[in-house]
Order: structure tokens, then C-alpha cells, then sequence
């Protein structure tokens, strides 16, 4: 009884964590929601007055951009802002030949009265932070714009989030993401799901009421004091924009959050390309969860609610081990059910928490409908989408999982940069992509495994007991056979 009892109590703590994270998505649900009543009465620089028009940097930290770089400068020479108060950073960490392209392609721009300079270094020390760091000893902006290779702000980007600034208290200027390849296939359709969420519940929820958000690693501007007062850029975590956000907070610094400008950018189309993504955000979370949590629980200039909402923020990786683990241990769990008719009073209470589900299927149905708009058919269609996006998410849970371990073990691992291809069309060839990563990790044969034991919790259903079945977790692990073959297979097949 030693083991099952084991397993009832970390079963139960999991759930319960994820029930408590689902609580707070439904408070930002409801932040999210009061917020759209409320008119922004922010005070604005008025751009029209030369005197008011501040100097920006534009960096652009790049490595090795061979099918986007082009259509990265030439969208930023686009830019409309006075060419006075404007320099534009390419910051080229490159080892391949794009060093070489790059650099043409900026002397041909140059020529059209564009102050861009192409910026190398002889190493890649701290990656990205460092190219970051190392751009804004000799940048003259007051403003720091940063932009990753696949993104394409609009011409007045600049216009439209330059002029909130004029509050002398605001450090960082975030915009929402958009998704250029958002339809291309069912793996970029959940991304975009995912983001969508992330850029109007939690970002809007959050920063409406005051509580922490996070520069989101492109698509913002910082002020340049800010980041130089809140330390500077750091590459100890794999989420230097995370760090740095949660450090100028907890100095006092004011985030804006501007839901309604949207810069446009690229998904990754592979799943190799998604999960070295996912791994990345997903450890250095975890990461930096280890990094602030008592400079966070210690902080005396923020209220209790911020101090909660910043620590399941910053745990919001975690959840995925917690999914995990009730995944693998559901299984037991209806064996134990049906085993000790004593115990059936804990698993219906434990019914309860099946509220977590519904709780994020109301909350992702307000996204959804911001996004695509309301009406019976779009909300038919975002059933479909939801079921969907669950079953992947899971999917991706071992894999995400490992990466949280690694970030709270305090295991250090290099910056890889996710691969970009410029296609937007299904019928566009990316197998030829050289940076496309080409070997199999072993997590795949586990996710293989994962997929049949699932398969296993399925069939386990019809047998257990002797009342006919137990088919109360069916469902469950259907979605969980189906995200973890969806990723297994994607794995091995979407290979150049």
C-alpha cells in the first residue's frame, strides 16, 4: 500500500498545482476583460514636434540568417522616423557566409541614406545577451528597438510605440506578436494558438493590474537607462529577455503593453525547429524562476497579488512537468481506483479538477474570439482547435519537461538559436534549409513509448474492475496517444 499511497499523494499535489495555475489564468481572464473598458489615457510624446522626436537605436542580433537577412534590412529600411534621430544596429554574430552577404547588402542600403552599421564580433561569448550588450556601449539612442531576424514591423511601428515614453517611468514598450505562416500546417496553427494566448490574456491580464510582464526578446523597446540601471544584459539564463524584465521590475520600472500593434513574424514550420524553441523558453523559465524567486519573495515595492502572479509566471514551464506526471500516473491511478473500493470517495472529489480543463477552455474561447471572432461557427471551429492543441501540448510535455529539470538542476547548455526559412506556402520547399537540425534525440523513442502506453490507458479502460470498464479517463488519454504520436512521428518523418 506504501506505492499506491506514493502515487495518490504526487498524483494529487500535481493536479492541485495545475488547478492553482488555472485559477490564476481565470484572474487574468477577468484582469483581461475589465481592461477592455477602460480608456488609455497614457501621456505621448507628440512626434509632429521635432522638439519631442527622441534618438532611437534599432539593434537587429543575427547568427547565421541565410534565408531571411535579406528580407529582414530591407523591411527595416522601410522604417518611418526622422533619418537624424535613427541608427540601425546589425548585430552579426555569423560564422557562415551570410557574414559576407550581409555586409554587401547593407553598403547597398547605406547608399539610400539609411544609418545602418553592420556590427561583428570575434566571439559569441554570452550569444545573443552579449551581441545585445556589446550593441549598446556605442548605440546613441535614448530608445533601444529590438528586433529578431524573422520579424517585419510595419513602416509607423515606430510611431505607434515611441510616443508612450513620454512617461519618464516606463523602461520597456512591448508589442503583440503576429504570425505571418500562422495557416501553413497544423504544427504552426498551435503555435499561433499558444502565442495568441500568451499576447492578450496573460500580457494584457497581467500588465493592466500592474503586475510583472516580460520583454518578449523582440517586437519592444527598452529605455536605455533602464536597462543600464536594472544591470544590464546578462547570458547566464537562457531567457535573457525574461531576466532582464523581472530585474527592472523589481527596480521599479513600468512596463507598456500594447495589445493592439501587431508585428508581424515567422513560426517555425519543423517540429525540430519548434522543439529547440520550446526548450529553450521552457528552460530558461525554469532558469530564471531559480534566479528570482527570492529576489521576488523579498521585494518590498510589490503587492502580495504581484509577488504571486510573478512566481507562477515564472513557473509557467513547470506546468509541463505537472502534466506529465499526472499523464503517467493516471494510468496507475484507475488500476488503484478499481482495486480498493475504499478510496473511491478521494477519486470523486478528485473529480473536481477537472475544472482546470474547462477553466482553460473558457479562458483560451476569449482569445480565440479576439483573434478570429465570435459566432457559432468559429466557436465550433475553436472546439476542434482547442482538442487539438491540448492533445500537442501534451505531447510536447516529456520534452519540455526535461528542459525544466535541466533549468531548476542549474545544468547549463548552449543558445540554440531557432532556424528561420522565409515559407509561407505549404507548397514551399524547406528540406534544403542548412540549418536545419539533422540527428534524432533519444526523447523521441520515449515520446514513441509514451504514445503506446497511452495507448495501453485506452485499452485499460475497457477491463478494469468488474463493472463493465472505467472510461472516465478515456479521454484524457486519447488526447495523450494522440499528442505524443503526433510529435513521435513528426520527429522521425520531418527530417531534410
Amino acid at each position: 500500500m506504501i506505492l499506491q499511497t506514493t502515487v495518490i499523494i504526487i498524483y494529487t499535489i500535481a493536479l492541485v498545482l495545475i488547478f492553482l495555475y488555472a485559477l490564476a489564468q481565470l484572474n487574468l481572464l477577468s484582469n483581461y476583460l475589465s481592461s477592455k473598458r477602460k480608456k488609455d489615457n497614457s501621456p505621448k510624446f507628440n512626434l509632429s514636434n521635432p522638439n519631442e522626436v527622441p534618438y532611437i537605436t534599432i539593434q537587429l542580433p543575427v547568427y547565421n540568417e541565410m534565408y531571411v537577412m535579406e528580407r529582414l534590412l530591407d523591411n527595416i529600411a522601410l522604417i518611418e522616423y526622422p533619418k537624424d534621430k535613427l541608427e540601425i544596429q546589425v548585430l552579426d554574430d555569423s560564422t557562415d557566409e551570410t557574414l559576407e552577404s550581409t555586409r554587401q547588402h547593407i553598403e547597398s542600403i547605406k547608399k539610400t541614406g539609411v544609418n545602418i552599421q553592420h556590427i561583428t564580433r570575434t566571439d559569441r561569448s554570452g550569444y545573443k545577451a552579449g551581441a545585445l550588450k556589446e550593441g549598446l556601449k556605442i548605440a546613441k539612442g535614448e530608445f533601444i528597438a529590438i528586433f529578431d531576424s524573422d520579424f517585419l514591423p510595419q513602416p509607423d511601428w515606430l510611431k505607434q510605440t515611441v510616443p508612450y515614453f513620454k512617461d519618464k517611468k516606463i523602461g520597456v514598450v512591448q508589442t503583440r506578436w503576429g504570425h505571418i505562416n500562422r495557416n501553413y500546417s497544423i504544427l504552426t496553427k498551435i503555435q499561433a494558438f499558444a502565442l495568441d494566448a500568451h499576447f492578450t490574456l496573460e500580457q494584457t491580464g497581467r500588465n493592466s493590474k500592474g503586475h510583472f510582464i516580460n520583454f518578449n526578446g523582440t517586437a519592444g523597446l527598452w529605455r536605455k537607462t533602464c536597462i543600464i540601471d536594472a544591470g544590464n544584459w546578462e547570458g547566464d539564463t537562457l531567457t535573457e529577455d525574461l531576466d532582464l524584465s523581472y530585474r527592472a521590475q523589481l527596480k521599479n520600472w513600468k512596463f507598456k503593453y500594447l495589445e493592439d500593434v501587431e508585428t508581424p513574424a515567422e513560426l517555425p514550420i519543423v517540429i525540430s525547429a519548434a522543439r529547440s524553441q520550446q526548450f529553450r523558453w521552457n528552460k530558461g523559465g525554469a532558469e530564471n524562476f531559480k534566479k528570482m524567486l527570492k529576489r521576488v519573495i523579498n521585494s518590498k515595492n510589490i503587492s502580495t497579488k504581484t509577488k504571486v502572479h510573478g512566481l507562477l509566471h515564472l513557473l509557467n514551464s513547470t506546468m509541463f512537468l505537472n502534466v506529465l506526471i499526472v499523464g503517467v500516473l493516471s494510468i496507475p491511478m484507475l488500476y488503484i481506483k478499481n482495486e480498493y473500493a475504499h478510496l473511491r470517495p478521494y477519486f470523486y472529489v478528485m473529480s473536481f479538477f477537472v475544472l482546470s480543463s474547462i477553466i482553460f477552455f473558457i479562458c483560451y474561447w476569449f482569445m480565440y474570439k479576439n483573434v478570429y471572432g465570435g459566432g457559432f461557427k468559429n466557436f465550433i471551429k475553436y472546439i476542434g482547435l482547442f482538442f487539438v492543441f491540448f492533445s500537442i501540448a501534451m505531447g510536447f510535455s516529456l520534452h519540455n519537461s526535461i528542459a525544466v529539470l535541466e533549468g531548476h538542476l542549474g545544468k547549463k547548455s548552449e543558445f540554440v538559436r531557432t532556424p528561420k526559412f522565409n515559407i509561407s506556402k505549404y507548397k514551399d520547399n524547406w528540406k534544403t534549409n542548412k540549418y536545419i537540425k539533422k540527428s534524432i534525440s533519444i526523447n523521441v523513442v520515449f515520446e514513441g513509448l509514451l504514445m503506446l502506453y497511452f495507448a495501453f490507458g485506452m485499452y485499460s479502460a475497457f477491463i478494469v474492475g468488474n463493472q463493465g470498464g472505467d472510461f472516465g479517463l478515456f479521454p484524457f488519454h486519447l488526447m495523450l496517444f494522440i499528442g505524443f504520436g503526433y510529435v513521435f512521428f513528426k520527429s522521425i518523418t520531418s527530417k531534410a
